[in-house]
């Protein structure tokens, strides 16, 4: 038997029927059950019975190469990009360990929900865990995906680890312009754990993909229930929690819109760009020597040495953009020697205004740059992708490019006259 066979299971006198898995190690079978739950059983002194062979066979596609299932033409086509991450890992038996080791058809296998979606087509770009992401992927990434949607995909799902897939989302939201949507998901937890989040983020992703939305978002839960997935743009969502499974939110706004899973139904709430608005470019330039600096009380100036001859820096500051007063010369001497400056702040909510304190009016007079409500790891793939393909570095970072600042806000009374605005 081989993983994706439909399997009858029974040991010590207890069946269980589900598809066939695959497992880091021969003494275990672990199966993936019609709720959705796996189980892991010891195939000593059990029965095991092929009900079916290749329920979900996908194919033996190596990592370099594209795969696809079988063609359906009433279906759209949805191209599955694999990075790695839990939502592509299992637990290794001997350590409990979570490792990524499936790529794109292994997936497939994982969740059988998926069939008769959509045609797939898998292609893995990498295999890591996200703490081992690199803007070097990032380019490989944004790459593969053009070339799906050039080849005609009507949607790209990317699978991704969630330590760092707000960061990837944003890269690939500057780096692209997509007629068609692209969709980040992963998992809080693995496919071989009980309350795994893999299957209903990874059929929402896909339902999402086939929608009309043409950003580049993250679809996760919603909530800790099994019940819908919300979708955030990508240049504005954050995770907020190290293990929950609704760990992600759209921060100071709401999401772009949700993904029922029972019924597969795509409702959006917010302003998006509609599918096939934009022409496909892609510019994966990155500008990969720019760092970015939390200023908390206490913390040395000196501090600011690891920028020393870097390209970029973006500051963390506190509230509406403020560091130590005793920063600003060593920031001058930076930006003198050419590093640009970038201001965002810490708060999860607000825009940076240095025009309100005198901390803020003497870092602008050095020359740094305020990046509006841009969050600060958004702030920091942003001046990577600028300082690669932009002149006007100030007016980009203060202009929204892909969702990721809004619109100052101006009061309407700054004038009266007559008991009226002007």
């Amino acid at each position: 038997m081989n993983p994706g066979d439909r399997v009858r299971l029974t040991r010590e006198g207890r069946t269980h029927e589900g598809v066939l898995m695959p497992a880091t190690t021969a003494e275990r079978a672990v199966l993936k059950l019609d709720g959705g739950y796996n189980v892991g059983i010891d195939r000593e002194g059990a029965e095991l019975e092929v009900v079916e062979a290749s329920v979900h066979d996908v194919g033996g596609a190596d990592a370099s190469e594209s795969s696809e299932v079988a063609f359906d033409e009433g279906l759209p086509t949805i191209a599955l990009v694999s990075t790695g991450g839990t939502i592509a890992s299992t637990v290794d038996y001997r350590t409990g360990a979570v490792t990524a080791r499936f790529d794109a058809e292994d997936v497939l296998q994982a969740v059988p929900d998926l069939a008769g979606r959509a045609n797939y087509r898998g292609r893995v770009v990498a295999n890591i865990l996200s703490e081992n992401m690199t803007p070097g992927v990032w380019q490989e990434l944004a790459q593969a995906v053009h070339e799906e949607i050039e080849a005609g995909a009507d949607g790209v799902v990317v699978m991704h680890g969630t330590d760092t897939m707000q960061f990837s989302a944003s890269a690939l939201a500057f780096m692209l312009d997509t007629p068609v949507p692209v969709v980040f998901t992963g998992s809080q937890r693995s496919a071989d754990r009980p309350s795994s989040d893999n299957v209903m983020n990874a059929v929402c992703a896909v339902e999402a993909a086939k929608s009309d939305c043409a950003e580049v978002m993250v679809c996760m839960h919603a909530s800790d229930s099994d019940d819908r997935c919300a979708l955030h743009q990508g240049t504005r969502v954050r995770k907020n929690h190290t293990s929950r499974r609704d760990a992600f939110a759209t921060v100071d706004g709401t999401p772009l819109g949700h993904v029922d899973y029972e019924d597969g139904e795509v409702k959006f709430h917010e302003e998006h760009r509609e599918r096939d608005a934009a022409d496909l470019t892609i510019e994966s330039g990155l500008e990969t020597d720019v760092e970015l600096v939390k200023f908390t009380p206490g913390t040395s100036e000196r501090f600011l040495d690891v920028a020393e001859g870097s390209a970029g820096l973006v500051l963390e500051g506190t509230g509406l953009g403020h560091v130590h007063t005793d920063w600003i010369p060593r920031i001058e001497e930076l930006i003198d020697e050419g590093t640009t400056v970038v201001m965002t702040s810490q708060c999860l909510s607000g825009r940076v205004c240095d025009r309100v304190y005198d901390t803020g009016r003497d870092l602008l007079d050095v020359g740094v740059i305020e990046a509006e409500d841009t969050l600060p790891g958004t702030a920091k793939v942003k001046l990577m992708w600028a300082l690669a393909n932009e002149d006007d570095i100030a007016g980009a970072m203060g202009t929204s490019l892909a969702g990721e600042c809004t619109e100052r806000s101006v009061p309407a009374e700054s004038l009266v006259d007559g008991g009226r605005a002007q």
